[in-house]
């Protein structure tokens, strides 16, 4: 028996007539299925939004575990008091400008590399794959690795941050896959019939095209180079080239100290009880300081590494 409620488009798709096609059953899986998913998302944004609530409220209040829903007491005091910890700002200016650099090349370089992985014409091209292969297996150790640094002349040197990073194996895979199954060959081969040499070829015609998992590594990569902290606490003696992870783990692992250095100089009354810092808004503050960085700048990237970190997940 036809469905009254069926109907049948000039293209010849079906399309149900209305809006009460659905049965009982559909709509009470939507209801679920939407439920569940604005409970999950609850779930994911309370921690940030809870963080973030303790950090502009009374201190006080916040140090006794009252503030749960809604700021009480607001103030922006504790943003300024960290930010005036010592050397903060250049800190600052060093992690962004290792963020910013150490991306780039790493994205250039990763890119490249695994572009040329797919060149079959390459001299040695599966000794040199399977090369980097080993290297996800096989590492030499935080002593020999730091030896060598010490012979590169690595140690207290910027470059440090950006050199060891730049190529991985990992990431050389996701792009060789990437530009096996999305860019066809022919596209290569009818460059070189006009003249078009290896790195004109990368350039002009992969590069656009491998964007989406460029995307990706972008992601990866500036996650990585902004959260890092030990390869400061290896390599690093110099104050000047302190990154803000290693001054912020340092301030950490004393709060109860720093909270007292911060403070010095405040009027005494119902103004500190409310706005002195504690322990826990310095943690707090800092998780905040820490990750609103990559909050902004996910969101651009967010396109393209749906689409990149979904490489190999369908075949054929």
């Amino acid at each position: 028996m036809m469905d009254h409620n069926i109907g049948l488009k000039t293209d010849g798709a079906l399309y149900r007539k209305g809006g009460h096609g659905l049965s009982f059953g559909e709509k009470v899986f939507n209801v679920f299925n939407y439920l569940f998913f604005i409970l999950f998302m609850l779930l994911c944004v309370y921690p940030f939004y809870y963080i973030f609530i303790n950090t502009i409220s009374d201190n006080v209040l916040s140090a006794r575990g009252l503030i749960r829903f809604f700021p009480q007491g607001v103030h922006f005091g504790n943003y300024a008091q960290v930010l005036q910890i010592p050397n903060i700002y250049n800190a600052l200016l060093i992690s962004v400008l290792r963020t910013m650099l150490g991306t780039l090349l790493t994205v250039l370089v990763s890119g490249f590399l695994g572009f040329m992985m797919t060149q079959r014409k390459m001299w040695l091209r599966s000794f040199v794959y399977r090369f980097f292969i080993t290297t996800m297996y096989i590492g030499g150790g935080i002593i020999p690795v730091y030896l060598l640094f010490n012979q590169l002349g690595l140690l207290n040197n910027f470059l440090v941050y950006i050199i060891p990073g730049m190529v991985s194996a990992y990431n050389m895979i996701l792009v060789k896959t990437y530009v096996e199954s999305s860019i066809p060959d022919e596209l290569q081969e009818s460059a070189e019939m006009d003249g078009a040499g290896i790195g004109t070829v990368f350039l002009k015609i992969a590069f656009p095209l491998m964007l989406p998992i460029l995307a990706t590594l972008a992601i990866f990569s500036a996650v990585g180079q902004w959260n890092s902290f030990m390869d400061t606490v290896i390599y690093i003696t110099k104050d000047n080239l302190h990154t803000l992870q290693y001054v912020l783990y340092r301030y950490l692992s004393q709060a109860t100290a720093l909270a007292n250095i911060v403070n010095t100089g405040t009027v005494s009354g119902q103004e500190v009880s409310a706005n002195m810092q504690t322990a826990q808004s310095i943690k707090l503050t800092v998780t905040m300081i820490v990750v609103i960085p990559i909050f902004l700048v996910y969101p651009f990237f967010q396109r393209f590494f749906v689409k990149g970190i979904m490489i190999g997940a369908v075949k054929g």
